[in-house]
């Protein structure tokens, strides 16, 4: 059975667009995740959300337990995440606002846990795709239809923060070709694909980090912001795609 897990919040865990909500609090073998889970049904799909920095931002991106996030959503059922990102732009054409669906990321964390696979089990994981290809498309046909302006097949680079890229690091990710900017994608996306869980990131580019000198760097102010400004945006693709889903034929994952 499909079970989407949203990674976020992004305000789906309202009354009005959550039918038959509860809560559930979880526990796990990495202890607390960082939510409790807020289940209910949208659009006839059972979905989990779960807030990333806790409900009330107060956990930075180098604390977000994320194997316990992802295992909490594996064990309540989850076959599907969709997880909302704010991301700072690299591109010019990326601008504030915008939405990505990134196909590629590259890894320029340091500290965190990322992988289940690190006591008494080696497991070599496939990486080459790591965002499901399948849920990708169905998020570009729902933001088209939604006259959303978006992009795909971008590649998205996750730093350890919480501190944002000096203007040669940011100069330095583009040279990578890196498209955009966040802090939370890795080791996110990975530790799904270990558990088998289709996984597509909504990015949401809220600035232009600060390699654009003719642009304001990125402050925390300026993110907030710009992601006010388009939370019925994120909403309503959320109720677009997620009917999708349970009927799709979804077979990225072996």
């Amino acid at each position: 059975m499909i079970k989407v897990g949203i990674i976020g919040g992004s305000g789906l865990d309202d009354p009005d667009v959550l039918q038959n909500s509860n809560e559930v609090e979880m526990d796990t073998p990495y202890g607390k995740p960082s939510s409790i889970l807020t289940c209910g049904v949208i659009e006839g799909v059972n979905v989990a959300i779960i807030a990333r920095h806790g409900k009330r931002h107060t956990i930075i991106p180098s604390q977000v337990n994320f194997r316990a996030n992802i295992w909490a959503l594996q064990e309540h059922g989850c076959t599907h995440i969709l997880a909302s990102t704010a991301v700072g732009s690299l591109r010019k054409e990326i601008e504030p606002g915008h939405f990505v669906f990134p196909d590629q990321f590259i890894d320029f964390t340091r500290k965190r846990e990322n992988t289940f696979f690190n006591d008494d089990l080696v497991v070599h994981t496939p990486m080459a795709e790591p965002f499901c290809p399948s849920l990708r498309q169905l998020l570009s046909e729902s933001a088209r239809e939604l006259g959303i302006s978006h992009h795909n097949d971008k590649t998205v680079i996750t730093i350890e923060g919480p501190r944002f890229s000096t203007r040669a690091e940011s100069h330095m990710f583009r040279s990578w070709n890196a498209d955009v900017i966040n802090m939370s994608t890795v080791p996110e996306v990975n530790l799904a694909r270990e558990k088998k869980i289709h996984y597509a990131s909504v990015a949401m580019s809220t600035d232009y980090d600060c390699w654009h000198k003719d642009e304001e760097s990125v402050t925390w102010e300026m993110i907030v912001e710009t992601m006010k400004k388009n939370a019925d945006s994120v909403i309503n693709l959320f109720l677009n795609v997620i009917p999708k889903i349970k009927e799709y034929d979804d077979v990225c994952i072996t």
